[in-house]
Protein backbone atom coordinates (compact mmCIF):
# COMPACT_ATOMS: atom_id res chain seq x y z
CA UNK A 1 0.00 0.00 0.00
CA UNK A 2 3.07 2.45 0.38
CA UNK A 3 4.64 1.74 -2.91
CA UNK A 4 1.10 2.68 -4.35
CA UNK A 5 0.92 5.94 -2.28
CA UNK A 6 4.40 6.37 -2.94
CA UNK A 7 3.77 6.22 -6.87
CA UNK A 8 0.72 8.45 -6.78
CA UNK A 9 2.60 11.16 -4.84
CA UNK A 10 5.67 10.63 -7.43
CA UNK A 11 3.40 11.04 -10.30
CA UNK A 12 1.88 14.61 -8.85
CA UNK A 13 5.37 15.61 -8.29
CA UNK A 14 6.54 14.84 -11.89
CA UNK A 15 3.57 16.20 -13.53
CA UNK A 16 3.47 19.47 -11.32
CA UNK A 17 7.45 19.76 -12.16
CA UNK A 18 6.39 19.52 -16.06
CA UNK A 19 3.18 21.66 -15.71
CA UNK A 20 5.63 24.57 -14.27
CA UNK A 21 8.43 24.18 -16.77
CA UNK A 22 5.83 24.18 -19.46
CA UNK A 23 4.42 27.87 -17.99
CA UNK A 24 7.52 28.85 -17.89
CA UNK A 25 8.63 28.07 -21.08
CA UNK A 26 5.29 29.74 -22.45
CA UNK A 27 5.75 32.83 -20.40
CA UNK A 28 9.69 33.13 -21.44
CA UNK A 29 7.74 32.85 -25.38
CA UNK A 30 5.63 35.56 -24.58
CA UNK A 31 8.64 37.92 -23.61
CA UNK A 32 10.01 37.23 -25.99
CA UNK A 33 7.62 38.01 -28.94
CA UNK A 34 6.97 41.01 -26.99
CA UNK A 35 10.75 42.19 -27.13
CA UNK A 36 10.25 41.75 -30.83
CA UNK A 37 7.88 44.10 -31.04
CA UNK A 38 10.01 46.22 -29.12
CA UNK A 39 12.89 45.34 -31.82
CA UNK A 40 10.37 46.54 -34.67
CA UNK A 41 8.90 49.60 -33.11
CA UNK A 42 12.17 51.11 -32.07
CA UNK A 43 12.81 50.90 -35.96
CA UNK A 44 9.54 52.33 -36.98
CA UNK A 45 10.10 55.58 -34.42
CA UNK A 46 13.95 55.84 -35.64
CA UNK A 47 12.47 55.84 -38.78
CA UNK A 48 9.73 58.81 -38.14
CA UNK A 49 12.58 62.11 -37.47
CA UNK A 50 13.90 61.56 -40.86
CA UNK A 51 10.15 61.76 -42.78
CA UNK A 52 9.39 64.78 -40.90
CA UNK A 53 12.48 66.41 -41.49
CA UNK A 54 11.96 65.28 -45.58
CA UNK A 55 8.51 66.62 -45.22
CA UNK A 56 9.35 69.90 -43.77
CA UNK A 57 11.61 70.53 -46.57
CA UNK A 58 8.50 70.92 -48.98
CA UNK A 59 5.40 71.50 -46.20
CA UNK A 60 7.09 73.69 -43.69
CA UNK A 61 3.98 75.80 -43.31
CA UNK A 62 2.29 72.79 -42.56
CA UNK A 63 3.22 72.49 -39.11
CA UNK A 64 0.46 71.42 -37.12
CA UNK A 65 0.70 68.04 -38.90
CA UNK A 66 4.40 67.52 -38.67
CA UNK A 67 3.90 68.91 -35.10
CA UNK A 68 1.45 66.14 -34.50
CA UNK A 69 3.37 63.16 -35.76
CA UNK A 70 6.20 63.87 -33.99
CA UNK A 71 4.15 64.31 -30.48
CA UNK A 72 2.56 61.08 -31.29
CA UNK A 73 6.40 59.65 -31.80
CA UNK A 74 7.46 60.97 -28.41
CA UNK A 75 4.16 59.99 -26.94
CA UNK A 76 4.88 56.01 -28.50
CA UNK A 77 8.25 55.86 -27.18
CA UNK A 78 7.46 56.48 -24.00
CA UNK A 79 4.49 54.11 -23.64
CA UNK A 80 5.21 51.04 -21.60
CA UNK A 81 3.19 48.08 -21.66
CA UNK A 82 1.23 46.38 -24.72
CA UNK A 83 -2.44 48.08 -23.84
CA UNK A 84 0.07 51.53 -23.19
CA UNK A 85 1.92 51.03 -26.60
CA UNK A 86 -1.12 50.14 -28.16
CA UNK A 87 -2.81 53.15 -27.75
CA UNK A 88 0.08 55.38 -28.31
CA UNK A 89 1.28 53.57 -31.54
CA UNK A 90 -2.72 53.75 -32.98
CA UNK A 91 -2.33 57.72 -32.47
CA UNK A 92 1.02 57.50 -34.03
CA UNK A 93 -0.52 55.50 -37.09
CA UNK A 94 -3.02 58.06 -37.14
CA UNK A 95 -0.48 61.07 -37.34
CA UNK A 96 1.84 59.14 -40.21
CA UNK A 97 -1.51 58.72 -41.80
CA UNK A 98 -2.03 62.65 -42.08
CA UNK A 99 1.40 62.95 -43.01
CA UNK A 100 1.28 60.56 -45.90
CA UNK A 101 -1.93 62.39 -46.62
CA UNK A 102 -0.37 65.65 -46.36
CA UNK A 103 2.01 64.55 -49.25
CA UNK A 104 -0.54 63.71 -51.51
CA UNK A 105 -0.63 67.67 -51.41
CA UNK A 106 3.06 67.90 -52.40
CA UNK A 107 3.63 66.70 -55.97
CA UNK A 108 7.39 67.79 -55.41
CA UNK A 109 7.38 66.08 -51.82
CA UNK A 110 5.36 62.97 -53.50
CA UNK A 111 8.30 62.64 -55.84
CA UNK A 112 11.13 62.94 -53.58
CA UNK A 113 13.37 60.00 -53.52
CA UNK A 114 14.23 60.11 -50.06
CA UNK A 115 10.79 60.20 -49.23
CA UNK A 116 9.72 57.66 -51.06
CA UNK A 117 12.62 55.36 -49.91
CA UNK A 118 11.32 56.73 -45.90
CA UNK A 119 7.98 55.71 -46.65
CA UNK A 120 8.86 52.17 -48.41
CA UNK A 121 11.05 50.81 -45.04
CA UNK A 122 7.83 52.30 -42.72
CA UNK A 123 5.88 49.87 -44.97
CA UNK A 124 8.08 47.12 -44.91
CA UNK A 125 8.62 47.79 -40.73
CA UNK A 126 4.70 48.03 -40.04
CA UNK A 127 4.63 44.64 -42.05
CA UNK A 128 6.92 43.34 -39.58
CA UNK A 129 5.45 44.83 -36.86
CA UNK A 130 2.20 43.36 -37.64
CA UNK A 131 3.35 40.00 -37.98
CA UNK A 132 5.25 40.19 -34.61
CA UNK A 133 1.73 41.29 -33.51
CA UNK A 134 0.44 38.46 -34.06
CA UNK A 135 2.84 35.85 -32.84
CA UNK A 136 2.89 37.90 -29.69
CA UNK A 137 -1.25 37.65 -29.50
CA UNK A 138 -0.38 34.32 -30.17
CA UNK A 139 1.82 33.35 -27.36
CA UNK A 140 -0.30 35.30 -24.95
CA UNK A 141 -3.42 33.07 -25.87
CA UNK A 142 -1.71 30.13 -25.09
CA UNK A 143 0.02 31.05 -22.46
CA UNK A 144 -3.60 32.39 -20.91
CA UNK A 145 -5.11 29.39 -21.63
CA UNK A 146 -2.78 27.16 -19.98
CA UNK A 147 -2.39 29.34 -16.64
CA UNK A 148 -6.52 28.62 -17.16
CA UNK A 149 -6.83 25.18 -17.48
CA UNK A 150 -6.84 22.45 -15.03
CA UNK A 151 -4.87 21.83 -12.89
CA UNK A 152 -2.31 24.83 -13.66
CA UNK A 153 -5.32 27.10 -12.63
CA UNK A 154 -4.82 25.20 -8.90
CA UNK A 155 -1.47 26.63 -8.77
CA UNK A 156 -0.34 28.70 -11.41
CA UNK A 157 -1.40 32.11 -9.57
CA UNK A 158 0.37 30.90 -6.58
CA UNK A 159 3.52 30.35 -8.06
CA UNK A 160 3.87 34.51 -9.90
CA UNK A 161 1.66 32.96 -13.30
CA UNK A 162 -0.51 35.52 -13.97
CA UNK A 163 -2.93 36.53 -17.09
CA UNK A 164 -1.03 38.86 -20.06
CA UNK A 165 -2.71 41.41 -22.10
CA UNK A 166 -3.09 41.16 -26.30
CA UNK A 167 -1.25 43.95 -28.23
CA UNK A 168 -4.64 45.05 -29.18
CA UNK A 169 -4.55 48.24 -31.91
CA UNK A 170 -7.94 48.87 -31.08
CA UNK A 171 -11.35 49.31 -32.95
CA UNK A 172 -10.30 52.22 -35.20
CA UNK A 173 -7.15 51.21 -36.02
CA UNK A 174 -8.62 47.62 -36.99
CA UNK A 175 -11.39 49.42 -38.37
CA UNK A 176 -8.71 50.68 -40.69
CA UNK A 177 -6.99 48.14 -41.56
CA UNK A 178 -10.01 46.07 -42.88
CA UNK A 179 -10.81 48.93 -45.50
CA UNK A 180 -9.77 47.47 -48.97
CA UNK A 181 -7.49 49.45 -50.51
CA UNK A 182 -8.75 51.40 -53.63
CA UNK A 183 -6.91 51.50 -56.65
CA UNK A 184 -7.43 53.91 -59.20
CA UNK A 185 -5.70 54.42 -62.84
Amino acid sequence: MEWIILGVVAVLVVYGIVTYNGLVAMRQRVDQAYADIDVQLHQRHDLIPNLVETAKGYAAHERETLDAVVAARNRATQASGPADQAAAEGMLTGALGRLFALAEAYPDLKANQNFLSLQSELSAVEDKLAAARRFFNNAVSEFNAAIQSFPAVLFARSLGFSEREFFDVGEERRAEMNVAPQVKF
